[in-house]
């Protein structure tokens, strides 16, 4: 699959052009899902590599409206990882003793170890998305200079968008390669999605009435997610903006993009050194002496 039509590097991305749909995978489902099963064992296999020389991380960060389908994501693209080696967090509201410290603090605690590929079913990217449709929030995190929502300006959300830009670059240098996915859905399809839980009384507990209110600030989470992918688009670390009216189509795109970025690294399971061959034959050698004692 072609995926560069979905990889935004620099400030070029216009939300409302954007399509939320391509394809409908039900013409190809077989396909697909076949084609998913494929590009879950050849993630399982990289990260068996990655774990055995511990040089690389790999964080997956999902972002997208209610109901974009972040949770089903995870479940069937990394269903097939070996779960010693993927971890999964989200970030929602800040509990008292995160507030006590710097707002990337939280996610420092949560970053997958070295080998390990960890995902962030919403992220740090909240503190420039949430937090900017409803600002307030921003008073509680006591920073200094911020008083008033009159503090909190373009200026404020820039030195943010700074702040992200400087973090992600920062854990690349460091091992980490991330891939940031926002599953672009429309507001009809997430309407449809929201009465589909209602209807479906094992899915009630899905649906709250936080998230209908937050559907009145469509527009607004629009504009603030335009803004957030631009400000922090880069060569080394691009956003990926995936159509996800059609959930199984979404996940074929970002199984092929997570499997062909995985084959671009040096991966292989370490050599081993004269000194370590010859351990291991006396190790042999002690296992098929066993019998004789």
């Amino acid at each position: 699959m072609e995926t560069k039509q979905f990889c935004y590097s620099k400030a070029n991305f216009k939300i409302s052009k954007t399509p939320t749909f391509i394809e409908d995978s039900s013409k190809k489902l077989k396909k697909i899902k076949k084609q998913i099963k494929q590009n879950i064992k050849q993630i399982d296999k990289a990260q068996a590599k990655m774990n055995a020389r511990h040089e690389y991380s790999v964080l997956i960060v999902l972002q997208g409206m209610d109901a974009a389908g972040k949770d089903s994501m995870v479940k069937h693209i990394l269903s097939g990882v070996n779960p010693s080696g993927f971890n999964v967090a989200s970030f929602k509201q800040p509990t008292a003793e995160e507030l006590n410290h710097d707002y990337l603090w939280r996610i420092n605690r949560e970053l997958p170890p070295r080998g390990h590929i960890g995902v962030f079913n919403r992220s740090y990217y909240e503190d420039v998305l949430i937090s900017r449709v409803h600002p307030q929030i921003i008073l509680n995190d006591n920073l200094p200079s911020i008083h008033s929502l009159t503090d909190i300006d373009d200026h404020f959300f820039e030195n943010r968008y700074q702040d992200i830009r400087n973090y992600e670059e920062y854990l690349t240098k460091n091992g980490y390669v991330i891939l940031k996915f926002f599953l672009h859905i429309s507001k009809d399809e997430q309407k449809r999605r929201f009465m589909a839980r209602i209807q479906t009384p094992k899915k009630n507990w899905k649906l709250s009435s936080s998230d209908i209110t937050e559907r009145h600030y469509w527009n607004k989470y629009q504009s603030v997610y335009e803004k957030a992918i631009n400000a922090t688009a880069t060569e080394k670390n691009p956003w990926y903006v995936i159509p996800s009216d059609d959930k199984w189509y979404s996940r074929l795109i970002v199984s092929d993009i997570l499997t062909k970025r995985l084959e671009k690294l040096p991966l292989a399971y370490p050599t081993m050194s004269p000194d370590q061959e010859k351990e291991l034959n006396l190790a042999k050698q002690l296992l098929q002496d066993e019998d004789k004692y």
